[in-house]
């Protein structure tokens, strides 16, 4: 999370939680030299650092300052390893300096026992180490749980997609099944066997006459397009008479009767122009 501050830069949760830890660095340093009055003054920081400063003078032990810092370090998981130094307020020079964290040599401090005189000083401790993110037992738990739903999506949309495919497998080989035949033909619900000049429907048989074939043929050859009626009669009945051409009406009539049982299959007449066989999906 960021936070921006009133000054206008972004500040991070873990430097708001840093920069708590320095200034109760401030306070127990305070403390430990017996003032429970002075201010900790507002903390600066710097780059990787922070710079804790104060409202009135004081002196100090380098063992104690150093095992103050050290404990609210580590019990506030600050850093692994980092930099300590005192500064002069007026000189900045540094009047005091050590390494802290886990991977220091505490036997190696300097000045130890030396108390250091009553004056204006600042405090800066510069992160080296990150330490590692914590994860509890609860972050665990939440990841398990996460982990296990992704799994069980993961399961479902298989399964969802080998029914999907099984169920397009099915559609496709009873196609494949129907087709086998090159005299069968599928018209809506119903199967057209020209070899054996018949409609299926269900369980039903329909017998058809060789024109009537013959028709329904030339129009499944040209589903949901017009056939001309000049085409139909040269293909169907071919040069029988000028009388064929009131005959087709009663052909179309009959295969309109015989195809009702499926409202989704019309042959429709295109006024003027011809017959077409119209499949609604």
């Amino acid at each position: 999370m960021v936070v921006f501050t009133s000054t206008g830069f972004a500040q991070t949760d873990a430097e708001r939680q840093e920069k708590v830890a320095m200034r109760k660095i401030g306070h127990e340093v305070l403390l430990s030299i017996g003032d429970s009055t002075s201010r900790v003054l507002p903390i600066e920081k710097e780059g990787n650092g922070y710079r804790i400063s104060f409202s009135s003078e004081f002196g100090f032990d380098p063992d104690q300052l150093a095992a103050t810092i050290d404990t609210i370090m580590a019990s506030n998981n600050i850093a692994t390893s980092y930099v300590v130094e005192v500064n002069d307020c007026d000189t900045n020079f540094v009047v005091y300096s050590y390494k802290g964290g886990s991977s220091a040599n505490q036997g190696e401090l300097a000045c130890r026992g030396r108390i250091q005189p009553v004056g204006c000083y600042n405090l800066f401790v510069t992160i080296l180490e990150f330490p590692e993110p914590l994860v509890s037992e609860t972050d665990n738990e939440l990841v398990s749980k996460e982990s296990n739903m992704v799994n069980r999506l993961i399961w479902i949309l298989a399964s969802i997609a080998l029914i999907l495919g099984f169920i397009v497998f099915v559609i496709k080989r009873g196609k494949r099944v129907a087709g086998i035949d090159p005299n069968v033909i599928p018209i809506g619900a119903y199967l057209f066997n020209r070899r054996k000049m018949e409609l299926s429907f269900k369980d039903e048989s329909i017998e058809l006459t060789s024109k009537e074939c013959d028709l329904l043929q030339l129009l499944c050859d040209s589903t949901n397009d017009t056939v001309e009626r000049e085409t139909i009669l040269k293909m169907v009945w071919g040069d029988e008479g000028d009388y064929v051409g009131r005959t087709l009406d009663v052909f179309i009539s009959k295969l309109r009767k015989k195809l009702e049982a499926d409202s989704n299959v019309k042959i429709v007449n295109v006024r003027g122009v011809g017959y077409k066989l119209v499949l609604n999906s």
